[in-house]
């Protein structure tokens, strides 16, 4: 075991990530079967986690790192409230294969390393990636890391288990616990293991780019609430891994900081929408609407995470990106800048992602069956309120991580709150917190001052006609509920559909959605190969001999040729 400044600030906020959805449970899964299960199962995933980041050993490392796998196909079988019993094992199978192949190669890359050095200790080796050997070891650990964090064409997994699994489950593992193994293995063999050349630095910022862009775009366009959250759970890990590609310290710092950042907001996003399945019975955005005024707390812990993930000022979301959009100008803006533009893409498309949201669930107007509705317990608003309240603290005290964990981990000294961050371009977080709160209360002050006095209200019109008499529009009016129309709200699944149907777009949108890009689907290549091996288990021992021996005069040869 080995405990240094990095490892030990993600052990602390993985055992917080996992505390807060403990207490979150108490209310969320009440009532539901294999409770006896569940919670073990949680306790041993934290555990299991931490094992990893503190394991210096490659074995122990292994080991620990294959038991949350076990842990996250067993919670992952719960299954959500709307799901059946096959569709939850359906899920938790695909994830289950998809892990355990990337697992493979990380165990294939761990033997590399053992047969290069000699040694099972993570922080012995030290590798040049000059040769073929060195090279095929980084790209199969990173393979193993990037799959855990949910990076393309490795990420298939999380969408189908957001839809199957206990939104709790996904807020413990795909959103938090999985991200800081994923990244804090890359960043240590980045940092510690090898001595990346430039080629693996552009494969990973390649990784990073593409992953942004192609899962926003995919995030837009769906109408659920938990696959629209997963999409942009794949999304954020681009920016983590195009930071650390960059191979400057600021880029890697970016990158480090902002895995700690997505655990937050994204941890605190997928609970928001656990209270909403919890009190409105669905995740359909299309069938929700006008709960932030019945749920109050959930809404301002989402809009909290929302603005975060968003990179809006002055959360701690802005201040990890910007680090990354640095990083990138210093590495080479002449080389770069098509990744920089990926990334500034992808953030402009998260933020429109999240309009649609906010419109779709907790603005707009409450259809008719959910007036019932009420805000969730103290256990369910407790926790997502603690981390919408991390995101803007770490946002406008950003110094404090930087300085303390992060930037020894890296070989950077940042200024310490509440200092300016000059690290090749100006950002206070204190100093423009302070700077945009004064620019909205004179917003505030000139709107109270030149709004009318008196306020007139009318009936919508379309086409010169009062909306939804006699038609079944989408414009929302009580007009339309108080004389038996159907239901004609604004919904905010009708956002960005006209993406969906370009038709540059929507070849490749039928496709995603048929599972045409799923890695999952090499397996059918290799599968004769596993029934023609299944077929060969016979059972008899005479057989089983034959093999070994013809497999020993075979090595033989072969030494023997070489």
């Amino acid at each position: 075991l080995r405990l240094d400044v990095l490892n030990r600030f993600l052990v602390l906020f993985a055992s917080l990530f996992g505390l807060l959805v403990a207490v979150y449970s108490i209310d969320y899964m009440r009532g539901r079967s294999r409770l006896r299960e569940y919670y073990p199962y949680l306790l041993i995933t934290i555990g299991a986690a931490n094992g990893a980041l503190v394991a210096n050993n490659w074995l122990l490392l292994l080991g620990v790192w294959g038991l949350v796998l076990v842990t996250m196909f067993l919670l992952a079988t719960i299954g959500s409230v709307d799901a059946s019993p096959a569709k939850a094992m359906a899920s938790a199978a695909k994830s289950m294969i998809i892990l355990m192949a990337s697992d493979t190669a990380l165990i294939l890359g761990v033997g590399l390393i053992f047969a290069l050095t000699g040694s099972m200790t993570i922080n012995q080796a030290s590798l040049a990636t000059s040769g073929a050997a060195p090279v095929a070891a980084f790209v199969l650990i990173a393979v193993g890391a990037l799959a855990k964090a949910g990076a393309m064409p490795m990420h298939s997994w999380i969408p189908d288990m957001a839809e199957a699994a206990p939104t709790s489950v996904m807020a413990l593992l795909p959103a938090s616990l999985d991200k800081l193994l994923g990244i804090y293995l890359l960043a240590r063999i980045v940092l510690d293991v090898f001595q990346v050349s430039m080629g693996l630095n552009l494969f990973l910022m390649i990784v990073g780019a593409v992953t942004i862009v192609a899962a926003v775009v995919m995030a837009m366009v769906q109408h659920d609430l938990r696959k629209l959250l997963s999409f942009h759970a794949v999304s954020q890990v681009g920016y983590m891994v195009l930071g650390i590609g960059t191979g400057t310290p600021i880029g890697i710092a970016g990158g480090l900081f902002h895995m700690l950042n997505h655990a937050m907001y994204k941890t605190g996003l997928f609970l928001t929408a656990g209270a909403v399945e919890r009190r409105a019975g669905t995740m359909d955005i299309a069938r929700l609407g006008g709960l932030g005024r019945a749920m109050p707390v959930t809404f301002a812990a989402f809009a909290a995470c929302a603005l975060a993930i968003s990179g809006i000022p002055p959360l701690n979301g802005f201040v990890s990106k910007w680090m990354v959009y640095q990083a990138l100008v210093e590495a080479g803006i002449g080389r770069y800048w098509l990744f920089l533009v990926a990334a500034m893409f992808g953030s402009a498309l998260t933020v429109a992602s999240f309009v649609k949201v906010a419109h779709g669930v907790f603005l707009g107007e409450m259809p008719r069956g959910l007036n019932g509705v009420s805000e969730v317990g103290p256990a369910m608003r407790f926790a997502p309120a603690v981390l919408a309240t991390l995101c803007v603290v770490l946002g406008i005290a950003a110094q404090v991580p930087l300085a303390r964990f992060i930037g020894p981990a890296v070989g950077m000294a940042f200024p310490s709150f509440p200092d300016a961050l000059a690290v090749g371009g100006l950002w206070s977080p204190t100093l423009g917190t302070g700077l945009l709160l004064l620019s909205l209360l004179l917003g505030y002050a000139l709107y109270l001052l030149s709004r009318p006095g008196r306020v007139r209200v009318v009936s919508p019109y379309i086409g010169g006609e009062t909306a939804g008499e006699g038609s079944s529009d989408t414009l929302s009016t009580g007009y339309g509920r108080l004389h038996g129309v159907a239901d004609t709200r604004v919904l905010g699944t009708e956002f960005y559909d006209s993406i969906r149907r370009l038709p540059a777009l929507s070849g490749l949108y039928d496709r995603g959605e048929s599972g045409a890009f799923d890695i999952q689907r090499i397996a059918k290549v290799v599968w004769p190969i596993g029934r023609a091996l299944s077929a060969a288990h016979s059972g008899r021992l005479s057989s089983y001999v034959s093999w070994v021996v013809w497999g020993v005069l075979i090595l033989l040869v072969i030494v023997w040729l070489v």
